[in-house]
Formats: C-alpha cells, structure tokens, sequence
C-alpha cells in the first residue's frame, strides 16, 4: 500500500501530459501496425459512407486505410452538406487531422452499434514538428456537460439524415450537438475512446457557460438533514453559516443526535429545539445510512438535503442551485463543490473504481478553487455517476422510490455511491454542479475509515460494493480508459483499460 502511494505520489510531483511521457504512451499503446489495421478492415462487414465536409481545403482527410469516404469542400457548412451523399458528415475546420484509421475506427463503430446518430472520439495536438501533445481524453456523452461545453470538439460523425431533418448547419458544430443530441437516446451517442483527431494551432477553448434551471413556483420546502455526535463547535458553525448565508426561502432543519453527551452539545442541541429545529435522538453505533434513512421518514419537505456536519456555507445560491437541479424529473440526485478549509477542492463529483481501494475516488482533489480542472470539467455542471453526500440534494419521492441508503450493508462507507448506481439503474440522472460551493473540514466528526478500529467494518464495506457492482466500478463511463485509475490527476493509464 506504501508503495502504490508512494509511486502516485512520483506520478504526480513529476507532472503528467508532458511530450516525452505522451509520446512513450502514444508509441506503445496508440501506433496500430497497418498490417493489423488491414485485418480490421477486412473484417468489415457493413461499410458506411462518410461525407467530410471542409471549408478549408487540406490534407488532414486524405491518409485514411478507410476507403469509404467523399469530400465536399465549399465556401460554408451548408453549401458543403448539399454536396454530400455520406451517411454521417464529419466536419473538419481546417485546423487539425484525422489519424490514419479514424474513418475505420469510426465505422467500426456504426456496425457495432447501427443505432448510433454520432460517434465522437478523444483528440490531441500537434505542435510544429508534428509531434503530438496533450491528450483530450473525454468521458462519455453527458447532455448536461454538452450544455456547459463544447466537450465533443475534434472530430464527430453526424447521420446525415439527422443534421437535415435538424434544420442543416446554420452554425457551428456546437450548435448542431445543441439543437440535435437533447432529440437521442443515449445508445445513440457513441463515444470512441480513441485519439483520432490531432489538432493544429492554438488548445481548444475549456471555458464553461452556466444554464440556469427554474425554481418551481412556490419554492419546495427542502429538508436539511444533518446527523452528528457531540463536536458542538462543528454543528454550530454548520448551521450558523447556513442561517446566516443561505437565501432559499423555504427550508426545515433536522438533527440527527447519534448519543451526544459532552454539556456544551446536549446545550447547543437544546437551543436549536428551541428555536425550531427537529433535534431526532437515536444513540447507538454511528450508522450514517440509518441516521439519514429515520431522519428522511420524519421529513416533511418534498426535497431532502443531507448535510454533513462539518460543512459550512459559502455564498447565499447554494441551495437554491442544487434545489432548480433536483426538481427536474430526469434527475435523482445532486452533489455540490466541496473545499477544503485552505479554498483547494476536495470534492468534484466521484469517479468509480479511483483510487487504492478500486471502488470510488473523488477527481481534481487538491486544485484551486477557481481553476477548470481537465477538460473544463472542474467548472461545468455534469452527469456523473456519483456524487458525495456530504452534501446532496434530491426528491423525497425518488429517494423512497429506490429505498433510501442501504443501513445494512454500508452504514458509512460508500452508501452514496450505492445510492447513486441506484438512482442511475432506474433512469435517473445523477449532477455534480461547480456553482454550490460549501467548505467540509472532511471527516471531522467520524474520523478516518482507515483507523485500526474502522478497518474491518471497511473492508466489509468495500467487498460489498465489488460483489453488487463489479465490473462497473472498473469502467466508469464519465472517466475515460485512457486515464489512470492509481490518481486524481488525470495521468495517462499505461496500458489503457479495455475499451468500451
């Protein structure tokens, strides 16, 4: 264990996507012999057509072991598309190159996946050498991410018969992946992790724009459930910075008491009952899952917040951010930013199987607050396929649909992981949102799981998770197979995880 944290810890100070460290990676996981990229093509059974389009005439489509392809080169994107016969069109600005079996790789993804309306892929640069450097590896489509970004970049295949029956290309690219990926299923979106775009000139703009979601009318009453034990200063800074800041108008406080009994907590308890919180008391062994699960069935709120203790707010949108988010139908559940009390980030979401453990890990743990992280993905509010507790918002409906935190099986570890894998099993999406910032001094009140006395509890926790989830928590789909799963720090897999 030393040592895995120990190379981690060399991994990172040595810094990651540099040319030398990309370039060992792209020569021994990302050169195909022509030889087995023949084969490939051989096997090819259903052989679609691709229409490029170009406003730039280059030579960036024109070494491709596919044969199936057309270009159409004209004055703008709509004169171009006239021209093509494809079924997808892929454009090209002019600004970067296809990799030589990016036609092939692509088609044969369409003939796994015949359903598929567009296919896009990882993508990365080419300084003036043409040497290639920093990687995109990009997760799998999030319709959210889209809104904030322009993620997909580089080069996608479009149906063509899906941009014409879209109103044709108007716009740019991002414009086309707005108007048209909202219409899709989710298996109609691909996402090849392959780097088959190599982009020329300056790094593609990261820069995320907000959409604000609607609050009902009236506002739901929002219950804010916060379990604790003694730590009274840690409760009373919670709470204080929540009356204090928050500017959602309709909200309930519920204390969770798991057998406090130093005087100063047993008094603060008592004046927050007298001053109209619900103080529940339930003593016994620490059961985070259990403690939420009795305090959610005295909720009287339609939306349920479970705050750690040892959370304080920041600015006064916090909830009413997380609130507009839960309360659209398609969404379970939602996770704010996290920071440290120094202002770096502790929690951006959770990827599945990060970290020592192989079950979950949180990304772009220790960066500045106001930095966007990989990809911009640090400052854009995304699906993910879980988010912390800590601090998490959604519907008492939907919460009692999939039966609230399993209090049996991981009463502290994990249990909102499981909740979220839920959620996501039944259709739901799951939302982290960069714009609900809260500072967590983590694990204040409960300690590490790491400690003599929490080792086997943990270990017990986390054998669950790998026997109900398993080969799930080693390919999450917002955490691109390129990436290793060793760090939080976006460094190169060597080897790359199977692909998808």
């Amino acid at each position: 264990m030393r040592i895995r944290r120990l190379r981690r810890l060399i991994a990172r100070l040595s810094g990651r996507g540099t040319d030398i460290t990309y370039g060992k990676w792209v020569a021994r996981y990302d050169t195909p012999s022509r030889r087995r990229l023949n084969e490939r093509l051989a096997r090819l059974k259903r052989r679609p057509l691709f229409s490029i389009l170009m406003l730039t005439p280059g030579r960036g489509a024109l070494s491709q072991i596919y044969p199936g392809f057309e270009l159409c080169a004209a004055d703008d994107w709509a004169a171009a598309l006239e021209r093509a016969r494809g079924d997808f069109v892929i454009l090209l600005d002019g600004q970067g190159e296809l990799s030589p079996h990016a036609l092939l790789r692509l088609a044969e993804e369409a003939e796994a996946h015949p359903e598929a309306a567009l296919l896009y892929s990882d993508e990365d640069r080419l300084d003036e050498h043409g040497r290639r450097f920093e990687p995109s590896f990009k997760p799998d489509f999030s319709l959210d991410l889209l809104q904030s970004l322009d993620f997909i970049g580089g080069v996608a295949a479009w149906r063509r018969s899906l941009v014409l029956e879209s109103g044709g290309l108007p716009g740019a690219e991002h414009d086309l992946a707005l108007r048209v990926c909202g219409q899709l299923k989710p298996a109609q979106i691909r996402h090849v992790p392959e780097v088959l775009y190599h982009r020329r000139g300056p790094a593609r703009a990261t820069s995320a724009r907000r959409m604000r979601q609607p609050l009902p009318e009236p506002a739901p009453l929002v219950s804010l459930i916060i379990p604790t034990r003694d730590r009274a200063e840690l409760l009373r800074a919670c709470i204080e910075s929540i009356r204090r800041l928050t500017k959602y108008p309709r909200y309930e406080l519920i204390v969770v008491d798991n057998g406090s009994s130093e005087a100063t907590a047993l008094s603060y308890l008592a004046e927050l009952e007298a001053g109209g919180a619900t103080v529940l008391r339930h003593p016994g062994p620490f059961n985070f899952s259990g403690l939420n699960n009795l305090a959610a069935r005295a909720a009287k709120g339609e939306v349920l917040g479970f705050l750690n203790n040892d959370l304080e707010a920041i600015d006064g949108g916090w909830l009413e951010e997380m609130v507009s988010q839960a309360m659209r139908p398609e969404v379970g559940a939602v996770g704010a930013k996290l920071l440290f009390p120094n202002g770096t980030v502790q929690h951006a979401g959770i990827i599945l199987g990060l970290g020592d453990d192989r079950v979950a890990g949180t990304p772009h743990r220790g960066i500045p607050r106001d930095s966007p992280g990989y990809g911009g993905r640090a400052a854009a509010v995304q699906e993910l396929s879980a988010v912390s507790a800590a601090c998490l918002v959604m519907r008492k409906q939907v919460f009692e649909e999939v039966g609230g935190f399993d209090a049996v099986n991981l009463a502290v570890a994990y249990n909102d992981v499981d909740l979220c894998l839920r959620l996501r099993e039944r259709g739901y999406r799951v939302l982290w949102t960069p714009y609900a910032e809260l500072y967590h001094k983590e694990s204040a009140s409960r300690g590490s799981d790491r400690t003599p006395e929490n080792r086997d509890r943990f270990a017990l926790e986390v054998g669950y998770m790998r026997k109900r989830w398993g080969a799930l928590l080693e390919m999450d789909p917002y955490f691109n197979p390129n990436l290793s799963l060793d760090s939080d720090a976006f460094l190169l897999a060597a080897p790359p995880r199977r692909a998808r």
